[in-house]
């Protein structure tokens, strides 16, 4: 193992005799140009920009104009004037993860935001913007991974590597079912990821969903809406680069990240500052390049490691689910769940739309006769669901049609099973169990 010393000796051996820095030659917005330095900097580049209060501010270079580098920052700029100096970092985008950081809550640069003191480094760097391993030397997916939510672990069974999309509009309740999901997972380690979310809900989110026992065997990456987009795009990234060191110690790895569109609202911000030509939507060509890179470092690790199961959440502007980025998003995982708010107005949380929740590992993933058993399922919900105005308003007479009977008889035991308390768990074979029995026209245990 190594000492604090060697670290040190590390960290020692890395520093060079001379820094590089360049000047301020313009602030427009949330662009810097930097000239004087534009030989020692490429994209991607990272320097720190002196303030004229003596504040340091992080930045990365994300573009070049004639002889000046642009850059962007990672947090406000004030205090930042023509002339202040920038000074160009030579070390990479990476981080050092350790076991230690379980139960710690960090920001997108890998700092400690939890008050609990430094975090512990390890002794291997991770790029944040790894490349994912080889489609040739992968693993295929696991056998199935228990959610603890019943309607998913049913309807659209998970299995260990697999990427699944949760696609929902705002107040839908996508938050607690991730809650539901950080808690009742049977994974080893959780990094879930709050990429723009609403800053009060953090502690709401520790104390009350997640717990003490459920964050000890967490890593929380976040950055809230009110900071800067490189900094909401870092933490997309540093919740990855976590999740696939923990992949590469060969444990089972869910990766929760909330949301991916405002991953991708972040890029866009990036883009267009850097002058990119909008595309559908404002969107720029490079939010749909970053969105699968981003996308495809979960999965199943190589042989001898562990998986990533991911499970992404989508916003989905004006509960539009063909809106750009939910639209690229299905096309890349592996399966999608779509929370209605027409459910959540009935009160049945989670509010999971089964009819139009897709998961691509099943039928195979299952056996014959719980196969048997979700298909009954989705016919008797599908024909109630095609019958349910004329229902509702009386004009349906039973006797009509047998199969639409048995549906309504059914109802109410389905929509009750398909509901679950934020507090419950189910296991994977109590759900088949607590099904089957309502299929055969018995009351749930």
């Amino acid at each position: 193992m190594t000492s604090r010393l060697d670290l040190l000796a590390r960290d020692v051996a890395a520093l060079t005799p001379v820094r590089t820095f360049g000047r301020v030659a313009s602030v427009q917005g949330l662009l810097v140009e930097i000239r004087g330095a534009e030989r020692a900097l490429s994209v991607g580049s990272r320097v720190e920009i002196e303030a004229r209060d003596g504040q340091v501010i992080p930045a990365e270079v994300v573009g070049f104009k004639d002889d000046r580098a642009v850059a962007m920052p990672y947090a406000g700029l004030d205090g930042v004037g023509v002339g202040c100096r920038a000074f160009v970092l030579d070390t990479q985008q990476a981080i050092l993860p350790s076991p230690a950081w379980l139960g710690r809550v960090i920001d997108g640069l890998a700092r400690p935001v939890d008050g609990a003191g430094p975090l512990a480094r390890g002794d291997v760097a991770f790029p944040l913007r790894r490349q994912p391993p080889r489609a040739s030397d992968r693993q295929r997916v696991g056998a199935k991974l228990d959610l603890g939510v019943r309607v998913l672990n049913t309807f659209t069974s998970c299995c260990r590597g697999q990427r699944m999309g949760i696609f929902a509009g705002s107040g839908v309740g996508k938050s607690v079912l991730l809650s539901m999901l950080a808690r009742y997972t049977r994974a080893d380690v959780i990094v879930l990821g709050l990429i723009g979310e609403r800053g009060r809900e953090l502690q709401e989110f520790l104390e009350d969903d997640l717990g003490p026992e459920g964050l000890k065997r967490s890593v929380v990456v976040v950055a809230t809406s009110d900071e800067p987009a490189l900094m909401r795009r870092q933490a997309a990234y540093t919740t990855m680069a976590v999740a696939e060191y923990f992949r590469d110690q060969g444990h089972e790895v869910l990766c929760l990240m909330d949301s991916v569109t405002r991953f991708a609202m972040a890029q866009r911000e990036i883009g267009l500052a850097g002058g990119e030509p909008p595309a559908s939507k404002g969107y720029t060509p490079t939010v749909f390049s970053e969105l699968p890179r981003l996308l495809e470092r979960a999965g199943p690790g190589v042989p001898g490691t562990g998986n990533i199961t991911g499970l992404f959440t989508v916003l989905v502007e004006g509960d539009d689910h063909n809106e750009p980025v939910a639209d690229a998003v299905r096309g890349i995982l592996d399966g999608h769940i779509v929370m209605d708010r027409k459910i959540a107005e009935r009160g049945r949380y989670p509010a999971i739309n089964v009819l139009r929740s897709v998961s691509r590992t099943m039928p195979a993933c299952n056996t014959d006769e719980e196969n048997q058993l979700v298909r009954a399922a989705r016919r008797l919900l599908s024909d109630y669901d095609d019958m349910e105005e004329l229902i509702r308003l009386g004009a349906y007479r039973r006797g009509s049609n047998a199969d639409v009977d048995r549906a309504i008889d059914l109802y109410p035991a389905l929509d009750a099973f398909l509901g679950q308390s934020k507090d419950e768990g189910t296991p994977l074979d109590e759900g088949y169990r607590r099904l089957a029995q309502i299929l055969a026209g018995q009351a749930a245990a």
